[in-house]
């Protein structure tokens, strides 16, 4: 049986719905209904039932929290997999050049945990969401990205790749055993490319002015150093994929069967209408 965490998460509905009517798939989730099972990386004790009979477990990070929280979640559902007998780990961890962005550590210590453990594992690192941009450089009213990106440029994924990979590597695991898999894209967007789907004008701005937007936006005090740390990445040229190899970046092509969809499609289909 193949359990797949996070399922209510935007990954995690993508994978579900490719998974639909298959009687050998549980979702979980923090809240237990029909075909799902209550997962809640935040109370251990839900785990030793939830992880029950299970053969195969698809970890979705549960990225969303400071990097204790999210440890401590990640290293309680890989302790529960050992404990209940669970034989292979997919994990969504992120990709190699991500490694100056600030929520790198508890995927990097996840990593690490899995290879220690007596699981078979299979790492998916994936690139950042074309969706994402979506956010983060989004035209304004007047019509400009002012997202401060420089001259930098993001090798972004469309996530539902993303969802299509993890169900092709999660029902056929030991084809994949003891892999790490580097899924970015293939053409690595700046704020002109996005600008110009958009329809817009791109005046990059400052990291203050991002840093002091997204303090005044309602996100909570973790998410404001993640986002601008992401923004400095991304400008500081680090998140273009060149500091992944060419045969790991066809990883993504190899996986999927197929030509990757254009990410810059997904950004303009995710922007605020």
């Amino acid at each position: 049986m193949l359990l797949v965490t996070g399922a209510s998460g935007e990954l995690g509905k993508l994978i579900a719905g490719r998974l639909e009517g298959r009687d050998d798939v549980v979702l979980g989730t923090r809240a237990a209904g029909a075909g799902r099972r209550r997962i809640d990386f935040d109370e251990p004790a839900t785990l030793a039932a939830g992880f029950a009979g299970v053969d195969t477990l698809l970890l979705i990070s549960a990225g969303y929290g400071e990097d204790d929280e999210v440890v401590a979640r990640h290293g309680a559902a890989i302790d529960a997999a050992e404990k209940s007998g669970v034989r292979h780990v997919v994990y969504t961890s992120l990709s190699g050049d991500g490694d100056h962005l600030p929520y790198a550590l508890a995927h990097r210590w996840t990593e690490r945990r899995l290879r220690e453990s007596g699981l078979g594992w299979t790492v998916l690192r994936n690139g950042l969401y074309a969706e994402l941009l979506s956010f983060l450089a989004a035209p304004d009213a007047d019509g400009t990205i002012t997202a401060p990106l420089g001259t930098g440029r993001l090798a972004a994924v469309a996530r539902d790749d993303l969802a299509e990979v993890a169900v092709r590597v999660a029902l056929d695991p030991q084809a994949h055993t003891g892999k790490t898999y580097e899924l970015v894209g293939e053409v690595a967007l700046g704020g002109g490319e996005l600008a110009e789907a958009a329809g817009a004008r791109y005046v990059p701005g400052t990291l203050a002015g991002a840093r002091a937007r997204l303090a005044g936006s309602g996100a909570l005090p973790f998410q404001v150093p993640m986002l601008v740390g992401t923004y400095s990445a991304i400008a500081g040229g680090f998140m273009d994929g060149s500091g992944i190899g060419d045969a790991e970046r066809g990883a993504l092509r190899e996986l999927l069967g197929r030509a990757p969809r254009a990410a810059v499609s997904a950004y303009v289909e995710a922007l605020p209408r």
